[in-house]
């Protein structure tokens, strides 16, 4: 594994020197947040600040006090707002309204991007525990909407978020998906124990963000779990047996 580098180094688009087998993948699942976009850029500082801010003034906190609970809820739950549905029983709908209202304009499209997106065959999906809207500001900014069949979000999922088995299962059913014929590309490994264990094709993003580090304790993804490891999407797509 390339060792982390300090500051971080600018976007690498050397291509690997080995070409993973995918010729067998139909659809192509991907996250969104430090997935489709550098983790940093700063994009997700803004969501997770905003987070802390909702609980502050949910709970009439100070920074401190409500980043702590925050990143509790996150750990016990999954994500912040299903701890805050579980524990506060608040409306998800302010709540994410809020923690993503966000200025996107430092994020650029990449044509390296889009072009390797475009050669992979079949369907290509977005798996977000956030928000559609969102999913839809991101991809338009990235130019990148065009190119995706369906965006799964919190909603299509029922608010059990990812890592949880119920998630997989609604967005496997959502997309018609046939595990063994898919592909899922995701910044925390823990997110990947689920597909793996379904039969897809798992990709870890190691983005080295503070945030794919973060959440709950289980499951732990092992080595078993990831079947590929890149810390560059676009060489890494556009290098894989297809």
């Amino acid at each position: 594994m390339t060792p982390a580098h300090n500051p971080p180094p600018p976007p690498a688009r050397n291509a690997p020197d080995f070409s993973p087998d995918f010729s067998h993948v139909r659809d192509w699942i991907f996250d969104l947040d430090n997935t489709l976009y550098r983790a940093d850029n700063g994009i997700f500082a803004q969501i997770d600040a905003n987070m802390t801010r909702f609980v502050a003034q949910l709970l009439g906190l100070g920074r401190d006090d409500a980043r702590k609970i925050q990143k509790q809820l996150y750990r016990d739950h999954g994500t912040t707002l299903a701890g805050l549905v579980a524990v506060y029983k608040i409306d998800p709908e302010p709540y994410l309204a809020f923690v993503h209202d966000i200025d996107l304009s430092g994020l650029v499209p990449e044509p390296a991007l889009r072009d390797a997106l475009t050669r992979l065959p079949g369907r290509r999906f977005v798996f977000t525990n956030g928000c559609r809207n969102h999913a839809a500001r991101i991809l338009e900014r990235l130019e990148l909407a065009d190119l995706f069949e369906q965006v799964w979000d919190i909603r299509t999922i029922g608010f059990v978020p990812k890592p949880g088995p119920e998630a997989y299962d609604a967005a496997v059913a959502t997309g018609n998906i046939t595990p063994a014929k898919a592909a899922m590309f995701d910044d925390i490994a823990r997110n990947l124990v689920v597909p793996h264990d379904l039969g897809m094709t798992t990709v870890w993003l190691d983005c080295q963000s503070d945030w794919s580090r973060q959440g709950p304790e289980f499951p732990v993804a092992s080595t078993a779990h990831i079947d590929h490891e890149t810390r560059d999407l676009v060489p890494f797509l556009s290098n894989i047996g297809i």
